[in-house]
C-alpha cells in the first residue's frame, strides 16, 4: 500500500481515481503547522529558532495521516509545486518524523502542473526527494512576516491609537495607494482648448481632423489656452479653404500576448470579469483541482500560481491543430510563438496557465460549470490558444490637410484592419482610455485631392490627475516594482480592505484615513522598511535562496540586525513627536482650504483656538488648542465605521424624536471618535454616601452607527435600534448558549461563549436573525472554549487568544507555560495556573476585609502594660 498526500479533498478525490485501489489519497487541508501568534514563535538570539503549533482542525488530518502511514510501504509527497507546496510536504514530513511513523518507509516527493492522469502517473513514476532550498525559502519568508508584524504592530498600537497592524508587504502595497491618494490632492488642474474640424470628401464622405498647426508653428498641448485663443484659431481655419497636402501609408502588425501568468490572469479577470484577484485565484484553483465530467474527474487547467509564460511543446502541438481545425491555416503562424517572461525571478511552476485539453471548448464545458468557472475558464480558454495565432495585419495613414494661404493644418489619422488574425479571437483588455481615433477608418484620400469644410469646433480640456489604483493596475506594479509575489497578491489586497486602511469605490482603490495615518507613521519613523527597492531587493535575496545561492539565515540576521535597532529607538519616542509628523503632511489633507479663503484651522466654536491633530484611544480626531476652555472636537474626515457626514452637518445635535417608553430625547451626535445616537443627557441626582450628600452623574445612553447607515438621514426606528444593542439574537442549538449582537469598538459584531465574530457589509446587528447568526459561526470555523469545571459556579475554561492558548475563570486569565498543550490541560491544573495569577484572591477576599488586622496594633497595648510590671 502507498500513501499520497495532496492539499485539498478535492484534488485527493480526482487523483485518487487515477491512482486505483494500491493507492490511498489524504488531503492535509492546506497547512498543518503555522507559527502561533505569540511572542517567542521566532527566536532571533537562539539563531532564529522557529516554534510551530499544529491547527486545531489539523489535529484530526494528522492522526488520518498517520495512521494510514504506519501501514503503508511508501509515501509520496504530492502538494503543489511551489514554495507554499513544498513547505506543506516539509511540515508533514517532520511531524510524522516526530510521531516515528515512516520507520522503514521510502518518502518521495512528486510534482505535476496538471491534474490529468497522464501527468499524474509520470508524476508518480518519476519522484524526487524534498528541495531544502524552497523550503528554506519559505521559513525565511515566513519568519521576517513574523518579526515584522510582531514588533512592528506594536510600536503602531502604543505611539499612534486607532491602527490595526502592519506587515512587511502590505505595508508597502498600502504606500503605493496612499501616495497616489497624495498626487491627487495635490493636483493642479491647467486648461488648454483644442480645435476639431469636419470635413468631407467632393463625394460628401465625412471625417473629422484635428488642427495641428498654425500659422506656421506646430501646436503643443498648452498653446491653446484659453477660450479667446480658441476662437482666434477658429477663425483661422474657417478662413481657409482645405486640400490634402500629404498622405502617409504604413503596414503595422499587432502580435497576440503571451498565455496567461498568475498576475496577468488576476489582472484581466478584474478588467473583463470584474473579479477581485480573490475570487479569480478561489475559482481558479477549483478549476485547477478537478470537475466533474459526467463520471470522470478532470483539472480543467494547469497550476495557476506561475511566472512563467512558457508552454509546453505537446501543448503547442495540441493548439496548433486546434487552430487549423476552427480556423484554417491562414490563422496559423508558419512557427510556433515563444515567449519570453519578464519577471525577473520566474519562480518554480514552469508552465503558463493553459487548459489541460484545448479540445475541451468553453460551449461544451458549460453544462458542468457555474457561471464564475465558465466565465474564467473562456478567458484563459480564448487567451491560450490566440497567443499562438497569426498577428493581425493594419493599413495605418495619416493625412495632412492644408488650408489655401498655408496658415492652418489639419491632421487626421486612422487604420484599417486588413486580416484579423489573433483579434478573431481575443484581444487584451486595458486599464487605459484608448484613442478612438486611431481605430477609426478614414475615406480614401489622394493628394491634391479639394475637400470641404462643414463645421469647426473649439473644444476645452483640463488635464487630469493619475487615476486611482484598479485592481488590475494594482497588481501590475507591483509586479513591475517587485513587491510580494503573484502568489501573494490576492491575500495582500484583502488584508488591507480587512483592516480597513483602504475601500474599493466604482472598482478602484482609495486610501481611508486610517489607512493614510499608518503609511505616514511609517514613513517617518520606520521608512527604510516600506522603501520600494528595499522590498523587492528581500524578495530577490529570498528567491536566491530558492536556488541555493544564499544562507537563509545570514538574510534574517542581517535584517533583524537593523530592525530591531529601529524598534529599540521609538522607545524614545513621544506622542508629540508623532503628532507633529502627522500634522505637517496630513494636515493639508484633515485641514483643506475654504472656499471662502478663511483659516480653515479657526476652530469654529469658539472662533479663536486653532484645530489641530490630536490621537485618541480610538485613533486621531481634530481638536480645539483651547481645550479644555473649549472642548470642540470632530472626525478627520470620516468615520472609523464606515460613516460619513457632511463637514458642517453635525455641529450640533440633531433631534431625531422621543423615546416611546421614557419620552427622552433622541439624538444624533458627532463626538471626537465618530457619530453617534444618544437617549437624553446626562442626569445628576442627589445621593447620601455614608452620612454625607453628593452628586451622583449618570451618562446617557449612546450607540454608534453600523456601516452603511447615513447619519443626515437617520430615522428614529433606526435609532431606536441601534439604543436596543447589545441584543439578545437567539440560543445557539447545538451549544445552547445565547447569540448576542452589537455594536464596538471595531463596528458590528455577534458573540457567544466568549467568541467575537465581526459583521461584514450586508449584516447588521439590529436585525440579524438566528438562522443567520448561527451559519455565520459555522462558516468562520470559531470553535467555543473548552469548559474544564466549574469553580465558585463560573466555568474555568480554555480558551485560544491571539497570543496562543490560555486558561481563564472570571475575569481571571494565566497563558498555558510551553510545553503543555490545550488538550493536555486538567481541572486541577488550570486552578493551579489561574491561582499563581492571582486566582486565589477571589478566596482571600475575606482576608482583604481583616486589612484592618492593622488594627491589632491597639492589642499591642498589652505590652506597654507589662512595663510598669518590670518596674515593680
Amino acid at each position: 500500500m502507498n500513501v499520497v498526500i495532496v492539499e485539498s479533498p478535492a484534488k485527493a478525490k480526482t487523483i485518487n481515481k487515477y491512482l486505483g485501489s494500491d493507492y490511498t489519497v489524504i488531503a492535509s487541508f492546506g497547512h498543518i503547522r503555522d507559527l502561533p501568534p505569540k511572542d517567542g514563535s521566532v527566536r532571533p538570539e537562539e539563531d532564529f529558532a522557529m516554534e510551530w503549533e499544529i491547527g486545531g482542525r489539523s489535529k484530526a488530518h494528522i492522526t488520518e495521516i498517520t495512521k494510514a502511514v504506519k501501514g503503508a510501504d511508501k509515501l509520496y509527497l504530492a502538494t503543489d509545486p511551489d514554495r507554499e507546496g513544498e513547505a506543506i510536504s516539509w511540515h508533514v514530513l517532520e511531524v510524522l518524523n516526530k510521531k516515528k511513523a515512516l520507520k522503514d518507509k521510502e518518502v518521495k516527493r512528486v510534482v505535476f502542473h496538471e491534474i490529468t492522469k497522464d501527468a499524474v502517473l509520470d508524476a508518480i513514476a518519476n519522484p524526487r526527494d524534498l528541495n531544502i532550498e524552497l523550503v528554506e525559502a519559505y521559513l525565511a519568508r515566513r519568519a521576517l512576516d513574523y518579526l515584522v508584524g510582531f514588533n512592528l504592530s506594536p510600536v503602531l498600537w502604543r505611539k499612534l491609537p486607532g491602527a490595526r497592524s502592519a506587515g512587511r508587504v502590505q505595508s508597502v502595497s498600502l504606500r503605493l495607494i496612499c501616495e497616489r491618494e497624495d498626487e491627487i490632492e495635490k493636483f493642479i488642474a491647467q486648461e488648454y482648448w483644442s480645435v476639431k474640424a469636419g470635413l468631407s470628401t467632393t463625394n460628401r464622405t465625412p471625417f473629422d481632423a484635428q488642427l495641428t498647426q498654425l500659422n506656421g508653428k506646430k501646436l503643443n498641448k498648452f498653446d491653446l489656452p484659453n477660450e479667446q485663443t480658441a476662437n482666434d484659431a477658429v477663425n483661422v481655419v474657417k478662413a481657409g479653404g482645405f486640400s490634402v497636402t500629404k498622405v502617409e501609408r504604413k503596414k503595422s502588425r499587432r502580435n497576440p500576448t503571451a498565455p496567461f501568468t498568475t498576475s496577468t490572469l488576476q489582472q484581466e479577470a478584474a478588467r473583463k470579469l470584474h473579479f477581485s484577484s480573490k475570487k479569480t485565484m478561489q475559482v481558479a484553483q477549483r478549476l485547477y483541482e478537478g470537475i466533474d465530467l459526467g463520471g470522470e474527474t478532470v483539472g480543467l487547467i494547469t497550476y495557476m500560481r506561475t511566472d512563467s509564460v512558457h508552454l509546453a511543446a505537446e501543448a503547442v502541438s495540441s493548439i496548433r491543430s486546434q487552430i487549423e481545425e476552427d480556423y484554417g491555416r491562414d490563422y496559423l503562424p508558419t512557427n510556433p510563438r515563444e515567449f519570453k517572461t519578464k519577471a525577473k525571478n520566474a519562480q518554480e511552476a514552469h508552465e503558463a496557465i493553459r487548459p489541460t485539453g484545448v479540445s475541451r471548448k468553453p460551449a461544451q464545458m458549460a453544462r458542468h460549470l457555474d457561471t464564475d468557472q465558465q466565465r474564467l475558464y473562456e478567458l484563459i480558454w480564448k487567451r491560450t490558444i490566440a497567443s499562438q495565432m497569426e498577428s493581425a495585419a493594419l493599413d495605418q495613414v495619416a493625412v495632412d490637410m492644408t488650408s489655401t494661404g498655408g496658415s492652418a493644418v489639419l491632421r487626421s489619422t486612422g487604420s484599417v484592419i486588413v486580416f484579423d488574425g489573433f483579434l478573431k479571437l481575443y484581444q487584451e483588455g486595458s486599464d487605459e482610455k484608448k484613442d478612438d481615433d486611431k481605430e477609426r477608418r478614414l475615406p480614401n484620400l489622394e493628394e491634391g485631392m479639394a475637400l470641404h469644410l462643414e463645421e469647426v469646433t473649439p473644444n476645452q480640456h483640463f488635464t487630469q490627475p493619475p487615476p486611482r489604483y484598479s485592481e488590475a493596475s494594482l497588481v501590475k506594479k507591483m509586479e513591475e516594482l517587485g513587491i510580494g509575489r503573484p502568489s501573494t497578491y490576492a491575500s495582500i489586497i484583502s488584508v488591507l480592505q480587512d483592516r480597513e486602511y483602504v475601500r474599493l469605490d466604482n472598482r478602484r482603490f482609495i486610501a481611508d484615513d486610517r489607512g493614510r495615518l499608518v503609511t505616514t507613521f511609517l514613513h517617518n519613523f520606520f521608512d527604510r522598511y516600506i522603501q520600494y527597492n528595499f522590498t523587492a531587493e528581500l524578495e530577490d535575496q529570498l528567491d536566491e535562496i530558492s536556488r541555493g545561492q544564499l544562507d537563509w539565515k545570514k538574510v534574517l540576521s542581517d535584517f533583524w540586525n537593523a530592525f530591531s535597532k529601529s524598534v529599540e529607538d521609538t522607545k524614545e519616542l513621544r506622542i508629540t513627536d508623532v503628532i507633529n509628523a502627522l500634522d505637517e503632511e496630513l494636515g493639508s489633507h484633515f485641514f483643506p482650504e475654504r472656499e471662502d479663503g478663511k483659516d480653515p484651522r479657526t476652530c469654529p466654536e469658539c472662533s479663536e483656538g486653532r484645530l489641530n491633530l490630536k490621537l485618541g484611544k480610538f485613533g486621531a480626531f481634530a481638536g480645539c488648542s483651547n481645550y479644555p476652555e473649549c472642548k470642540f472636537t470632530k472626525p478627520l474626515t470620516g468615520e472609523a465605521n464606515g460613516n460619513k457626514a457632511d463637514e458642517g452637518g453635525l455641529e450640533k445635535p440633531k433631534v431625531l424624536g422621543v423615546h416611546p417608553d421614557n419620552g427622552k430625547e433622541i439624538s444624533v451626535r458627532r463626538g471626537p471618535y465618530g457619530i453617534y445616537v444618544q437617549l437624553g443627557e446626562e442626569e445628576e441626582e442627589e445621593v447620601e454616601v455614608r452620612g454625607k450628600k453628593k452628586i451622583k452623574k449618570t451618562k446617557p445612553k449612546r450607540s454608534s452607527l453600523y456601516p452603511g447607515l447615513d447619519p443626515m438621514a437617520l430615522t428614529l426606528e433606526e435609532a431606536l435600534g441601534l439604543l436596543s444593542l447589545p441584543r439578545d439574537v437567539g440560543i445557539d442549538p447545538q451549544s445552547s448558549e445565547m447569540i448576542k449582537a452589537g455594536i464596538g469598538r471595531f463596528g458590528p459584531y455577534l458573540t457567544m461563549q466568549g467568541m467575537f465574530l465581526s459583521l461584514k457589509e450586508g449584516d447588521n446587528p439590529v436585525t440579524v436573525g438566528l438562522n443567520r447568526a448561527v451559519t455565520l459561526f459555522a462558516e468562520s470555523g470559531k470553535t467555543p472554549p473548552k469548559i474544564l469545571g466549574d469553580k465558585d459556579k463560573k466555568p474555568v475554561t480554555v480558551r485560544k487568544g491571539r497570543w496562543g492558548h490560555f486558561v481563564q475563570h472570571g475575569k481571571i486569565k494565566a497563558n498555558l507555560p510551553k510545553g503543555l498543550s490545550e488538550e493536555d490541560v486538567t481541572f486541577e491544573k488550570a486552578l493551579e495556573l489561574l491561582k499563581a495569577k492571582g486566582g486565589g484572591a477571589k478566596k482571600k477576599a475575606p482576608a482583604k476585609k481583616k486589612a484592618p488586622a492593622k488594627k491589632p496594633a491597639a492589642k499591642k497595648k498589652p505590652a506597654t502594660k507589662k512595663a510598669p510590671a518590670k518596674k515593680a
